[in-house]
């Protein structure tokens, strides 16, 4: 995947992306994978010298890689993708009063779960389905997906905050949904989010997504499992604790006392007090639809 993260830099492909004809070229190698220029020019109905044109402005760009190989007709230039996604953050997050880390979900500190359950690396399973007991494997740090339909997963986030500042506002930005087995589209439950075991309030998830591909999924997860999330915005300040804008509850950083010396403990929990008692799955960076891992910001003064 190429990712800008600041748009002037992205500046040479995004004239790369200028042309009709660059983009037919991308396209055309997105179905056939490889084809060589002569290929192309045939498609396009163009001639060599153009094509070799458009491709060179393609290749630097990053957007295409070209190799040469022998054939029938001597040495050949043939193209390809050079990845096969493409993100573009259009906020620019330098702030001198914030910081950001990225939390794999697997790095939780603590859990409690219960079957419909489990956690996968984004090359296998952990353990078996439905078996608590792997959530203790140490492989579960390298976990991309997690997910269970009763209890909470636990973590750490660090504060690096000095004598002479205070928060102003935690920020989580995290990919969730509800947990059925295999998948359910109306699938709704109540995941409740506590900071220092305190409660904050709850979203109610539509769903255990599937029947189309996640973005991320690696090629070997199964299509009869759940396959993405909602990508959600938690955050609490001192007027109270929000999602998406939307409050949630009166529970403001005062309420909960943070400073610079405090632990900062993020809670997601599908408690059996709940409503809806459908679980919870969390989404890394090679899993769903974002590729991300639960990003946590800070903002201080």
């Amino acid at each position: 995947m190429i990712h800008i993260k600041e748009l002037k830099s992205g500046l040479p492909l995004f004239k790369a992306l200028s042309s009709d004809i660059r983009i037919q070229i991308m396209e055309l190698l997105a179905v056939h994978e490889t084809l060589n220029l002569n290929d192309l020019a045939g498609k396009l109905n163009l001639t060599n010298g153009a094509v070799t044109m458009h491709i060179k402005k393609l290749e630097e760009s990053g957007l295409i890689k070209i190799n040469t190989a022998v054939g029938k007709h001597g040495i050949q230039k043939m193209c390809y993708l050079n990845e096969d996604k493409l993100m573009v953050d259009l906020r620019n997050k330098e702030n001198k009063n914030l910081y950001e880390v990225e939390i794999k979900v697997g790095h939780y500190s603590a859990y409690e779960a219960l079957p419909t359950c489990g956690l996968a690396t984004r090359d296998r399973i952990v353990g078996e389905f439905d078996d608590p007991r792997y959530f203790a494997d140490p492989e579960h740090i390298h976990a991309e997906i997690v997910w269970l339909t009763e209890g909470f997963f636990e973590y750490r986030i660090p504060n690096y905050l000095k004598p002479n500042q205070q928060f102003k506002e935690l920020q989580f930005i995290m990919e969730l949904g509800s947990e059925a087995p295999g998948y359910c589209n109306n699938w709704p439950s109540d995941i409740y989010f506590h900071l220092n075991d305190t409660e904050i309030g709850y979203w109610t998830s539509p769903g255990d997504f599937g029947g189309e591909k996640g973005i991320f999924n690696p090629d070997w997860w199964l299509p009869n499992l759940n396959q993405y999330g909602v990508l959600k915005t938690l955050r609490i300040n001192k007027e109270g604790s929000f999602i998406d804008g939307r409050k949630i509850s009166d529970m403001t950083l005062t309420d909960i006392g943070l400073d610079y010396r405090s632990d900062i403990k993020l809670k997601f929990s599908v408690p059996a007090k709940a409503d809806n008692v459908h679980g919870l799955t969390l989404y890394g960076s090679a899993f769903g639809n974002y590729n991300q891992d639960i990003i946590a910001r800070v903002l201080y003064i």
